[in-house]
């Protein structure tokens, strides 16, 4: 019959289907590694691209975020110019300002609540009209200013969105 004993002969089928389970182990995984890197390049290009996207997004909103501040605080500046005008000194010597309205607009603009008033509160703050004319303009520039950013980021939001999906 054969000149190959049979347990040389298993130990041969034995050793070639360890080679070739072997064989297909490697190729199937230098197959998945290709898959794998072929996917990670594609992300990069993803982030790369939604980067640009991200950037160019942020210029335009920041450039009209400065152009909307830019006329904001020119429009502030002719109001607070113009207070003289409005204000004149013989209002500032008819009008007094007591303390009491001082602390009050003061804890409005620091957003707490103003303390109890008081006697000494009714006495004059020694401040002119026009002063506080000036600072309730200058008070609701600022306030346009912040609204101007808030606006600018809720845009650059609903760029950064539309560009992500």
């Amino acid at each position: 019959m054969s000149v190959i004993p049979w347990p040389y002969r298993l130990l041969a089928l034995a050793v070639l289907g360890v080679a070739l389970v072997g064989f297909g182990w490697i190729k199937g995984a230098s197959h998945v590694r290709a898959q794998w890197d072929a996917a990670i390049q594609q992300q990069a290009l993803q982030t790369a691209a939604a980067r640009e996207r991200h950037a160019q997004a942020t210029v335009k909103v920041v450039t009209q975020y400065i152009d909307r501040v830019r006329v904001v605080r020119e429009k502030g500046d002719t109001i607070f110019k113009k207070v003289p005008v409005y204000v004149p000194v013989q209002a500032d010597a008819v009008c007094t300002i007591n303390r009491g309205f001082v602390r009050l607009h003061d804890a409005a603009v620091a957003g707490e609540l103003p303390e109890p008033a008081r006697d000494a509160d009714a006495a004059a703050a020694g401040i002119a009209l026009s002063t506080v004319a000036g600072t309730v303009a200058a008070n609701y520039q600022t306030c346009h200013e912040n609204a101007e950013q808030l606006r600018a980021l809720q845009a650059w939001v609903r760029d950064v969105q539309t560009t992500t999906e």
